[in-house]
């Protein structure tokens, strides 16, 4: 398998919007997890900051995550984004590691 394209980002809500960004974000899961390309995804929220969530995705490709980025949904939260977020999204690409074995576990 290849290098997967992973990376990390927190969203810092305004204050009075983290239940709805919240939403809004728990809603992305799902279909996300079902799309071409996506090796993992998932949606957390800082035990320490609660309200503060902290998001991890590892795709196939920069192309995959590309194309998810590309979907009406997608374009439409971060065209709106600003709307919820105290500050703009913390996103960071990383190099991974420990890549994933080639070979499933038995």
């Amino acid at each position: 398998m290849t290098q997967p394209f992973t990376l990390v980002g927190t969203a810092r809500p305004k204050p009075g919007r983290a239940g709805e960004l919240r939403q809004l974000l728990l809603s992305f899961v799902e279909p996300t997890r079902r799309e071409p390309g996506c090796l993992e995804y998932h949606f957390h929220e800082d035990r320490d900051e609660p309200g503060v969530f902290v998001f991890y995705e590892a795709w196939r490709s920069e192309a995959d995550l590309d194309a998810h980025l590309a979907l009406p949904h997608m374009r439409a939260f971060w065209e709106r984004r600003m709307d919820y977020l105290e500050t703009d999204l913390d996103i960071r690409f990383l190099t991974m590691h420990s890549p994933y074995p080639s070979a499933p576990r038995a």
